[in-house]
């Protein structure tokens, strides 16, 4: 028969189960890998081009997945409407007017072929961030932040490159604008040319297959993977595999969307497979809105319903995109997130969760929203104001469910104003509605003055036209003489001699 455990007795075992059980836990926290980051980045796709946003067009069945695994973000945007502006933003966590990406004196909104400007090395990027912290950093897809040698992916802390230097319809020809001679739309491997022409076709299915042997050698240490997707992309008939080609029901385009989607169910079939979607974040969006035709029930240039504009300007149909966040276990299932956020936020986000800070030494724009991200309560905006820019121009502010289009003297582009239409300030209720077709200013003064008073703190520190933003950094750019277009190398094989 057993002796009876005294309370000196069962105290002793109660504190030794606690030891064990606080030594066991630190052992877990020792070990516990930081999560991996995969982002998706697609290529002028819209709001309303994937199921789960709304579209009935395109069959989307594994973003319907992702979506029903995962996190709707329906309040997320980039920072402006076209390639190069968005993508500075995502990598630096900064409004491109900031670090000097927005325009340039020779190439205009976007860099264009063999241009002396870039990214500044001195900016810290998403990779550079992370690779102090053991991260593997690879990316695969479209760059568009410089294609001469200091600007590439490879000098901006990615371990490796596979991909095109700037947009698919940046293909060989003489620019009017300036003479130069640009190459033939160079695939990438590293820093070296490995087809020219490539095989536009292709990039989707090829794209996809390297990025998941990627991931696979590098499934057992952290990495990040930037995957910017090539398609839709910038030309009026996208590209895709034979498997895709004519079997949408929305020509080129549906094809390519299609093709998009089996693209991100073969990537989240695989992270299953490996054992690691667990410990994997991925956030699947897109560079800017549709492009659209002006035909607005022809949707062979994608959709933005029910947003209000196209790609390219400073619309919400141009701002604000499809965006699903998925991570099994952390990300909450089937959930909806409708505050605002961007694609500033990624760096300080992944920074917070890998570990670190972001860069200290410079202003950062974007917020950590890990909160929001894994569904907290109460969770809120860190944004009190979120600005809009046409190149240099501010345009638009918005605040909460408000957003404030600017007086204008003059502009180039705009989604409202026109010659015949007084560029009064236009206020929407962004929140409630989607289309901007009510204008409610004269109702809101209060809210306008508040808005008025926001822009004014941009235009101080990000700039106006004609007005240099005291927070503003210098782009990256080269000597003019040392510029190179990106071309196949030559052969070294000598000819065979005639007999």
């Amino acid at each position: 028969m057993s002796a009876p455990v005294t309370k000196h007795g069962l105290a002793t075992i109660l504190g030794i189960c606690l030891l064990a059980t606080l030594l066991s836990c630190t052992a877990d926290a020792a070990t516990a890998k930081p999560p991996n980051f995969i982002v998706v980045f697609c290529d002028n796709l819209g709001y309303g081009d994937i199921e789960p946003f709304g579209s009935t067009l395109h069959r989307t069945p594994n973003l319907n997945r992702m979506a029903r695994e995962g996190r709707k973000f329906t309040h997320f945007c980039v920072t402006a409407g076209v390639c190069t502006p968005s993508r500075a933003s995502l990598m630096t966590g900064c409004y491109s007017q900031r670090i000097g990406l927005h325009t340039n004196p020779r190439d205009g909104w976007v860099l264009r072929p063999v241009s002396r400007y870039g990214l500044n090395p001195n900016e810290k990027t998403i990779a550079e961030v992370l690779k102090p912290q053991g991260y593997a950093t690879g990316m695969v897809g479209k760059w568009h932040l410089g294609d001469q040698p200091p600007f590439l992916p490879t000098r901006q802390g990615f371990d490796w490159f596979f991909g095109v230097p700037y947009s698919d319809d940046m293909t060989a020809r003489v620019w009017e604008k300036d003479g130069s001679k640009w190459p033939p739309l160079p695939l990438m491997d590293n820093e070296t040319v490995i087809e020219a022409p490539c095989d536009r076709n292709g990039l989707t299915k090829r794209y996809t297959e390297r990025a998941m042997e990627w991931i696979a050698e590098h499934k057992d240490q952290p990495f990040f993977l930037y995957f910017p997707q090539a398609m839709p992309g910038s030309t009026r008939t996208p590209f895709s595999s034979d498997a895709f080609r004519g079997k949408s029901k929305n020509g080129p385009w549906g094809d390519a969307i299609e093709e998009l989607d089996w693209s991100i169910g073969q990537m989240l079939d695989q992270l299953v497979e490996l054992g690691i979607a667990e410990n994997t974040l991925v956030i699947w969006t897109s560079d800017n809105g549709a492009p659209i035709n002006r035909d607005l029930d022809d949707l062979s240039r994608g959709s933005n319903r029910p947003l209000h504009g196209r790609g390219y300007t400073t619309s919400e149909g141009a701002f604000r995109v499809p965006t699903i966040v998925w991570q099994p276990g952390v990300v909450p299932a089937g959930t909806v997130c409708d505050e605002i956020a961007t694609t500033m936020d990624l760096l300080p986000t992944f920074a917070h969760l890998a570990g670190t800070q972001p860069p200290q030494d410079r202003v950062i724009d974007g917020h950590d929203i890990s909160d929001l991200i894994t569904g907290e309560a109460n969770a809120k905006t860190p944004y009190e104001a979120f600005y809009y820019y046409q190149q240099e121009q501010l345009q638009a502010v918005r605040s909460g469910e408000w957003k404030l289009f600017l007086p204008l003297d003059s502009w180039q582009s705009h989604p409202h104003f026109s010659k015949n239409r007084p560029a009064k300030p236009l206020l929407f209720n962004v929140a409630k509605d989607m289309g901007c077709d009510k204008n409610v200013a004269s109702e809101h003064p209060e809210i306008v003055a508040r808005l008025t008073k926001l822009a004014e703190e941009a235009r101080q520190e990000l700039g106006d036209t004609n007005r240099p933003g005291a927070g503003a950094r210098p782009r990256g750019q080269i000597a003019a003489e040392k510029v190179r277009p990106i071309l196949l190398p030559e052969t070294t094989a000598k000819p065979t001699p005639k007999k």
